[in-house]
């Protein structure tokens, strides 16, 4: 091809048509400019499918993270409301209520005691932010409500740590120097194995009783259905949340394979 436009313009030179040489030069100039323009419009294409391809695997990835953290919070939520209702039964001793199952008692103090700390699923999320990816997500509800979530997050481990200042004060100290923590962790651990592990061993009702007069331990319940209590509307909120990212990516990649 270059060697026959080549040939034609050596005829123009040679029949001294320099007024047709020079539009032939001019046009020969817009097709290779036209040439370029249409290589780089196929590289950028090529380089843009590229960069959604990527995009899509983050979103099926997020998504899939997202799916766990609901699991994981409805799992929270109810081991908060068994926190609660057993922290609610621990209070109606204090206010007046007798001691008649011990075993009873003790799990359900025990329950307040042993609590977990939440840990997010966000492996795709850190990944984004860490290798400084996050602007590959161009849906802005999507990219807002992962910064919204991480947000959210960050405000439970605020209330989480609260809680567990809480706890130290007013329920783990004052206990430790009324109870005889050895056979109430045999028989918390006998009743949540239901006796596969632990020890059905009976309990000193005479150090429940000291307890049930300390009023910084009363407190100390009273804090743990407060605080259990924003926990789980935070975890609600989470949860919402996490739906609402979920819907707008299945959008999102709905409309990429239409």
């Amino acid at each position: 091809m270059i060697k026959f436009f080549r040939q034609i313009r050596y005829k123009l030179m040679n029949e001294n048509k320099t007024g047709k040489y020079f539009k032939y030069a001019i046009g020969e100039i817009l097709l290779v400019v036209i040439g370029i323009l249409i290589a780089l419009q196929i590289n950028n294409w090529n380089e843009a499918r590229k960069q959604r391809n990527k995009e899509i695997h983050y979103l099926n990835n997020l998504k899939t993270d997202l799916n766990l953290n609901i699991a994981e919070l409805d799992h929270y939520i109810a081991v908060r409301n068994s926190r609660i209702e057993s922290a609610n039964i621990v209070l109606e001793h204090f206010e007046g209520k007798p001691l008649t199952d011990l075993s009873d008692f003790a799990f359900h103090t025990t329950n307040i005691y042993i609590w977990q700390k939440f840990s997010q699923h966000d492996n795709t999320f850190q990944e984004l932010t860490n290798s400084g990816n996050l602007a590959l997500i161009s849906n802005d509800s999507i990219k807002n409500g992962l910064l919204n979530l991480e947000a959210l997050y960050k405000k439970l481990k605020n209330e989480e740590a609260h809680f567990r200042y809480d706890a130290e004060v007013l329920l783990y100290e004052p206990s430790y120097g009324v109870l005889d923590l050895n056979p109430i962790v045999k028989n918390f651990t006998y009743q949540m194995t239901n006796g596969q592990a632990g020890e059905n061993i009976e309990l000193p009702k005479a150090n429940y009783e000291a307890m049930l007069k300390d009023i910084k331990q009363k407190n100390g319940f009273v804090m743990a259905v407060y605080e259990f209590s924003v926990m789980n509307a935070q975890f609600n909120e989470m949860k919402t949340l996490c739906n609402s990212i979920i819907t707008w990516i299945d959008e999102e990649i709905n409309d990429e394979n239409q």
